[in-house]
């Protein structure tokens, strides 16, 4: 008893602590523990997985009637299907005989670019001029295709292509570090080709 007032203790917790003079201003708060335990799923609750069951007995298995033993193989003396109809040019790498029976046609190789991509194509894949050289090729492809865009009356989203948009949406810290990487080697370039020009 205190000033008028009753506190009955019940668990030595002092939250719980009642003062039966203010009992409406009085509220239990306890932390209600979900529950632990999870209830297994049966196997008809399972069965919508897509590949759920590959490691029962075989009988219970879902793929069984797909499997085959002994497992199919293709006759030796089986036809060999058509080849693909070339209609461009495809550049073949001099590790391979010839031209894959199924090859890409949407983009054959042309003007200053497709002339690199021939060049690079004359070294294996193992050499680094192989790789290289693509690389260069395809920068100067890029800028092919802007001119052809103009040619062609079309200006192109350059910035939208480069994706700077979404970069400044989800990625503003990333893209403030390309612009100043960007913005340190053009200074630095700028910085080196005035210094050669006030010496000669």
């Amino acid at each position: 008893m205190e000033n008028g007032t009753a506190l009955v203790k019940h668990d030595n917790n002092p939250e719980h602590d009642h003062d039966f003079e203010n009992t409406h201003d009085h509220t239990h708060h306890h932390h209600v523990q979900p529950e632990l335990r999870q209830t297994r799923r049966t196997r008809e609750q399972l069965t919508h997985i897509k590949g759920w069951g590959a490691d029962l007995d075989r009988k219970n298995r879902p793929g069984v009637p797909m499997e085959r033993t002994p497992p199919r193989y293709t006759p030796a003396d089986m036809p060999t299907p058509p080849a693909q109809e070339q209609k461009v040019e495809v550049l073949v790498s001099p590790e391979r005989p010839g031209i894959t029976q199924i090859h890409g046609s949407v983009q054959p190789p042309s003007g200053l670019s497709g002339l690199l991509r021939r060049a690079a194509f004359k070294y294996t894949e193992n050499d680094l001029r192989h790789w290289l050289i693509l690389l260069g090729a395809d920068r100067i492809n890029v800028v092919e295709g802007i001119v052809e865009d103009l040619a062609h009356g079309h200006v192109p989203n350059i910035l939208g292509e480069m994706g700077l948009k979404s970069e400044w949406q989800h990625n503003k810290k990333g893209l403030a570090t390309k612009v100043a990487i960007a913005g340190a080697i053009g200074a630095a370039a700028y910085l080196l080709l005035k210094d050669r020009d006030e010496r000669y």
